[in-house]
């Protein structure tokens, strides 16, 4: 149980920190804009960040809901290499993930649920503008936009020091079941 304890806080340490340089390099790229050759590698960064917190939050969360957090690991990967709408893809894998911490308890819950809440937001919201609602396609210039975007980005942020101080919560016994099997 040590072992699975130091490895869950080294785990819980490496998806804070790639959190944090997630959220940085994804800033700093659109704040660079197209015009930078350094949006490329920061965008690069970025999908490498994504692959990372899918594969850490995977293996944290997996005990809680194995189909679940395997689609959110998915859902990673078909954000990190940019295949589609990427933001739709971001805010069902934080879901999925921000359900099994909020499910297995292995954060604070008044975390858990905010994080659920921003990315159900998200996952309403994102496709509503692919479809000509709220103004269409993704302007970072409009207020609504970063409205929108603000809560997952508080939650982001206080999740990624959570995890890097007190990392996630270990199981109370390894036979303890499983929140869910899906």
């Amino acid at each position: 149980m040590h072992t699975s304890t130091t490895s869950n806080k080294t785990l819980s340490r490496i998806a804070g920190i790639t959190f944090l340089v997630y959220i940085v390099a994804g800033l700093a790229s659109m704040a660079l804009g197209d015009r930078s050759p350094m949006s490329d590698l920061l965008l690069l960064l970025q999908s490498f960040s994504a692959l990372g917190l899918g594969v850490t939050l995977y293996i944290l969360t997996r005990a809680y809901g194995p189909g679940l957090a395997l689609f959110a690991l998915t859902c990673r990967v078909a954000e990190a290499i940019q295949y589609g709408d990427s933001a739709l893809y971001f805010a069902v894998g934080s879901l999925c993930f921000a359900w099994l911490l909020l499910q297995g308890r292995l954060v604070p819950t008044v975390l858990a649920q905010l994080g659920v809440l921003a990315s159900a937001l998200l996952v309403v919201v994102l496709p509503a503008q692919t479809a000509g609602l709220f103004g269409g396609a993704i302007s970072w210039a409009a207020s609504s936009v970063w409205l929108t975007w603000l809560p997952m980005l508080v939650f982001e942020v206080a999740l990624a020091l959570w995890l890097m101080v007190r990392g996630v919560a270990p199981r109370a016994s390894s036979l303890e079941a499983p929140a869910s099997t899906f």
